[in-house]
């Protein structure tokens, strides 16, 4: 995935979610090495104090670690990565549910417009 950083929000927070989004969907499996910070910012094009700030804050909450001399690591921690997804994911339904809400239409409605969607295989 391309790292599509903007101005809108702080850009080592937009970090966060693009390493949180490779691990959930398979990118880093558990237990995989990361590149350098160095690395990593070259191929983000930002800042190497910007990438040590949100590696140091994933490391912080146990989703990858450091291994004194050999780098940083993900997680082989499975329940952490899923918990990390089917959080992320209930994140997305609640907004999808919130947008829908402002369009006018209820809980109800919503999900009976998506079972419609699901039946026609859209």
């Amino acid at each position: 995935m391309s790292w599509n950083l903007n101005s809108d929000r702080p850009i080592y927070s937009q970090i966060i979610e693009h390493i949180q989004m490779d691990i959930i969907s398979g990118v880093y499996e558990p237990g995989t090495k990361l590149p350098s910070v160095r690395e990593f910012a070259s191929t983000a094009s930002v800042n190497p104090n910007t990438m040590q700030k949100a590696l140091s804050e994933l490391e912080r909450t146990g989703l990858i670690y450091s291994q004194r001399t050999s780098g940083r690591f993900i997680t082989e921690d499975i329940t952490m990565i899923n918990d990390l997804k089917n959080s992320l994911a209930a994140e997305q339904i609640n907004e999808f549910f919130k947008h829908m809400e402002q369009l006018g239409f209820k809980k109800e409605e919503t999900i009976a417009l998506l079972e419609q969607r699901i039946k026609e295989g859209k």
